[in-house]
């Protein structure tokens, strides 16, 4: 075998469609266009994002950000920030004083699974499966 001999596979190479070139080639005539219509005639078709005549997702969409109301009155603490704390009670009141959470949160859950330095009791707090094997690991415990 010499480079000179190389071929690429039976059918790994096709020949190009030839539109407009008579019946024959599968593609004369209409040349896959069909029957009239916007889209046979040269110049044809819509441009992208068209939706005829419809208003657009683009112009319907706000052409802002969003955040949810939700969102601002909820956060999620990690174990490891409860070392923030200054004694291990860890209520609502208590990570909005250290600085864990800002002030106008209402609802916080408690997850992570790092290692504690110290027994923290958590109040009224809703904790992870992760969280929960954690602080009783280190001896504290979860109150509801």
């Amino acid at each position: 075998m010499r480079l000179n001999d190389i071929k690429p596979g039976a059918g790994a190479k096709r020949m190009r469609k030839r539109r407009g070139r008579g019946a024959a080639s599968g593609l004369g005539k209409t040349g896959g266009r069909g029957h009239k219509g916007q889209n046979s005639r040269a110049g044809g078709g819509v441009r992208r994002g068209f939706e005829g005549g419809q208003m657009p997702l683009q112009r319907r969409l706000p052409k802002f950000g969003f955040s949810s109301r939700k969102s601002l009155a909820r956060e999620d603490v990690r174990t490891v920030a409860l070392d923030k704390l200054a004694n291990t009670d860890v209520t609502l009141g208590s990570l909005k004083a250290a600085g864990v959470i800002s002030k106008n949160v209402r609802q916080v859950k408690i997850f992570g699974e790092a290692p504690l330095s110290r027994a923290y009791t958590v109040t009224g707090i809703p904790v992870t499966k992760g969280a929960r094997g954690s602080i009783e690991a280190a001896g504290g415990r979860i109150e509801d």
